[in-house]
Order: structure tokens, then C-alpha cells, then sequence
């Protein structure tokens, strides 16, 4: 894994972290969900790096990135910023994934450039109904009860503070959405998710570490709904860009009722559900989500066919064959 800063058009640098040949051309892109970081995500990109070579972003406001955190109404700042990252290091176009806020942000990433995306991976992408997004924009005001919104709420009570990383990883271990991670993704989210704001010594006994995304930010990007994912998909539906979604069996963001008119207006999307798995299904089923980005990753950037391109191996030990 290597770390990356880039400058980027609108305003500051992005972080993020990638695997593979640095010398080869980006194939994929992946983007976080609301409140994490790319780091959170290390162990699921980290197998992709052996074939290709693959980076995940930090979005303005969350871990290492330094782009400003302020005046956020939609999420196509997040959009933009994607953008800028593709046109400097991926003109070529890239498979761009992406979980829950991130998929969504991925998504209108392709509906404002699909020449820079080749197919979309989205892990339980956020998209609401048609009528929140039409609400939010011809009634802004509707924003403030947005704001109001359960996930805002929870997110604004967030504890911002710990006095170590430990006190921090034992706070969050088994508890509430993290109760169903699997390793290391707690410790990797908290790697890029904390930060030391006191100015002493490493093996001071009186410490302060705060949240890299903020209370503040997380609950107002998860208000700002003000971008139009809906049309978005009729532009990757239009420009045919290979799609697939994957949606977990519980407690997913995208209502029945959505599910059905995405399916309806896109029939050759692919909707794939994951038993087993919550809104989290990139912490407790890496190897699906993994899975996907290889397929397309073989399929839309290496140029292999169905028949060439076989299944990922998960067993690193060989059946013997049977003599006789």
C-alpha cells in the first residue's frame, strides 16, 4: 500500500491510498461511505493490487484529504472533486465503486463524465425517492428537515474525543453499526479516522485524539440532498455503462419501492442482493464487492472475455486429483 496527495482545481489536495504497478494506468477507483475514509477499506483493495493497479479516496472533509469542509447543500462537491482526481491521473476512465454515500457519488460521477467511467461497483449506494430529491429542489427549505433526519441527528451526537487510540478502538469494538465488521476494518477506519490534536509527547499521559470527519460535517452531508441521482442513472443508462449494485437482504438504504423503479428504468443494470450482509456489506462480505470490481476490472479494462476470465480463487490450497 502507498499514500498519495494530489492538488487538485477545486481547492485543496485529496489523499487516498492505492496498490498495484504504479506505473501501470489506474483501473479502479474506490470511494467511502459517509464518515470513514479510504483506509477503511485497505483489506478488501489490498488482493486487486496483484493484477491491477487500484486507489481509494478520501472525500472532502474525511481523513487525510485537505480540501475545505464548508457550504455542503448536495453532494456533487464530492462529485466534482472525484472529477478533477480522474481528469489529472485516470483520463482513460476508470471502474468507480463505491459505499453507501460513496456509491451514490460515484454514480453521479458517471452521470456529469462517463467518459471517465468504464462501469460502477455500488455497494448499497444512497438513493432515495424521486420525490425527496425533487422536494429539495423546489423547496429548499425542505433541507432543514433533512437535517432533522435520524442519521443527522445520531451523527451530530457523535463522540468526537478520545484520550488514545485504544480508548477509541474499545469504545466502537462490537457495538452499534460496528458489531458486524470483521477484521481489520475497525482498527484500519480508526487508522485515518483519528488524529492526534494535542501537541505532546507520543508516551504523554494525558492525550487528545478527535475524529478526522467531524459531527458536524457527517450530519450535514448526510442532510445534503440536493444532486439528482435519478438523472444520473438515465445518463449511465443512455451512454450504456456497465452497472451493478450490490444490496444487502437487511436494513439496506435503497427502499423496495426504489429498488423496483431502479430495476424498471434500467434493465440491463444488474441488481444483485447479499444474503447475510446490513448497509456494512463491504465490512462482512469484502469478497463479494471484491469479486465484482475484479469481473469488471477483467472485463472493461484488461479486455477479457467471459470465457477467459475465470472465478477468483479463495483457497490457497490445491485438491489432489484422484489417480485411478
Amino acid at each position: 500500500m502507498r499514500r498519495f496527495r494530489e492538488h487538485l482545481k477545486t481547492g485543496g489536495e485529496i489523499a487516498g491510498i492505492e496498490f498495484g504497478d504504479p506505473i501501470k494506468p489506474y483501473a479502479a477507483v474506490w470511494l467511502h461511505a459517509t464518515g470513514f475514509n479510504a483506509m477503511t477499506y485497505q483489506s478488501m483493495l489490498a488482493p486487486l493490487g496483484l493484477r491491477a493497479r487500484v486507489a481509494a479516496l478520501d472525500m472532502r472533509g474525511h481523513g487525510r484529504t485537505t480540501l475545505p469542509a464548508k457550504g455542503l447543500s448536495s453532494w456533487n462537491k464530492y462529485r466534482d472533486d472525484v472529477i478533477a482526481f480522474l481528469e489529472e491521473e485516470a483520463p482513460q476512465g476508470v471502474v468507480l465503486g463505491g459505499h453507501s454515500m460513496g456509491g451514490c457519488v460515484a454514480l453521479l460521477v458517471a452521470g456529469k463524465r462517463p467518459d471517465l467511467v468504464k462501469g460502477l461497483v455500488l455497494a448499497d449506494p444512497v438513493i432515495l425517492s424521486r420525490a425527496t430529491y425533487f422536494w429539495n429542489h423546489v423547496f429548499p427549505p425542505v433541507n432543514w428537515l433533512l437535517r432533522r433526519n435520524s442519521m443527522a441527528a445520531r451523527a451530530r451526537k457523535r463522540r468526537a474525543e478520545f484520550s488514545s487510540f485504544r480508548e477509541a478502538l474499545d469504545t466502537y469494538t462490537g457495538r452499534a453499526a460496528f458489531k458486524s465488521w470483521r477484521e481489520p476494518f475497525l482498527a484500519d477506519y480508526l487508522l485515518d479516522g483519528l488524529d492526534r490534536a494535542d501537541p505532546g509527547r507520543s508516551d504523554e499521559a494525558n492525550q487528545k485524539w478527535k475524529l478526522t470527519c467531524t459531527p458536524k460535517w457527517e450530519a450535514k452531508t448526510f442532510s445534503a440532498q440536493r444532486h439528482a441521482p435519478w438523472k444520473a442513472l438515465a445518463k449511465v443508462r443512455k451512454k450504456k455503462i456497465p452497472i451493478v449494485v450490490l444490496r444487502p437482504n437487511r436494513d439496506s438504504v435503497i427502499s423496495d419501492k426504489v429498488r423496483a423503479q431502479i430495476i424498471q428504468q434500467n434493465p440491463s443494470l444488474m441488481m444483485r442482493g447479499i444474503r447475510g450482509t446490513s448497509h456494512f456489506l463491504p465490512m462482512e462480505a469484502p469478497y463479494e464487492v471484491r469479486d465484482q470490481l475484479s469481473a469488471f476490472i477483467a472485463r472493461l479494462v484488461e479486455r477479457f472475455t467471459l470465457e477467459e476470465d475465470g472465478p477468483v480463487s479463495r483457497n490457497l490450497r490445491q485438491r489432489r486429483r484422484r489417480v485411478g
